[in-house]
């Protein structure tokens, strides 16, 4: 399956909040925490959508990153059960970094629960380093946040093919 991104806008917040409510069960964000973030100039929020399907959101992922900064952070991202494991999470991140670059943040951090080792895989393997552990961030559940750190690389040129 293939995904489209684009920015979310605040006619994205029910399908968000869906997701939302669903994966983080114990800890969802309020659906006026989530509003908020969508209007604020500092948050850059995408969704991910089946390819012809622009209203059926699939994932979402939102940067809190004010412009000239050097540091951004990931605020969240959830990805349906259904659409995991093709790519769309990776997607999602990188769509985060670049916008986090081009706000001019070098460094890049991240929460994430220290019982969701899939996630962490995939934060790995995009370069991120953990560098502390919250003890029980996550609340009520009482799980340890590992904190994240990405030095996010600068963009490379290079000549097209056959130039």
């Amino acid at each position: 399956m293939s995904w489209q991104l684009r920015r979310a806008t605040p006619a994205d917040l029910d399908a968000i909040m869906a997701i939302e409510s669903s994966e983080f069960a114990n800890d969802a964000w309020s659906s006026d925490m989530m509003s908020a973030e969508l209007g604020n100039r500092h948050g850059y929020y995408v969704v991910a959508n089946p390819v012809g399907e622009p209203t059926r959101v699939t994932a979402y992922a939102g940067l809190r990153a004010t412009a000239g900064s050097t540091q951004a952070d990931i605020q969240t991202i959830a990805v349906e059960p259904n659409a995991r494991r093709h790519g769309v999470g990776r997607a999602l991140m990188n769509a985060l970094m670049v916008e986090a670059r081009t706000r001019g943040a070098g460094e890049l951090f991240l929460e994430v629960r220290a019982d969701n080792p899939a996630a962490q895989r995939l934060y790995d393997s995009l370069g991120f380093e953990s560098i502390a552990v919250r003890p029980n961030y996550y609340q009520p559940d009482g799980v340890d946040a590992v904190v994240m750190r990405l030095t996010i690389p600068e963009p490379k040129l290079s000549p097209a093919v056959g130039a």
